[in-house]
């Protein structure tokens, strides 16, 4: 187990989880027209992913340019969404 955590397959995993559920979500939204479109998930769903991106790489040895970059990336994904919710 501690080798799951240690080279980062555990992240992959949860990565691939997450993009299962944008594509469960998006399915859901489109037959039913139940829950939210992809456009209002699409930038909480990308700055979450950008986050375990960000710790995926870090896991695996990457230097700090693109660990900083994924975090980066994952901040304006969150600005992204907090000014489309703010009213």
């Amino acid at each position: 187990m501690a080798e799951w955590f240690s080279s980062g397959r555990l992240v992959d995993g949860i990565l691939a989880l997450v993009i299962l559920e944008t594509i469960v979500l998006d399915v859901l939204w489109r037959r039913s027209r139940r829950g939210l479109p992809l456009v209002d998930l699409l930038p909480n769903i990308l700055a979450g992913a950008l986050l375990l991106l960000a710790l995926r790489l870090s896991l695996g040895g990457a230097g700090w340019m693109p660990c900083g970059a994924a975090l980066a990336a994952a901040g304006a994904a969150h600005l992204i969404d907090l000014r489309r919710r703010w009213r």
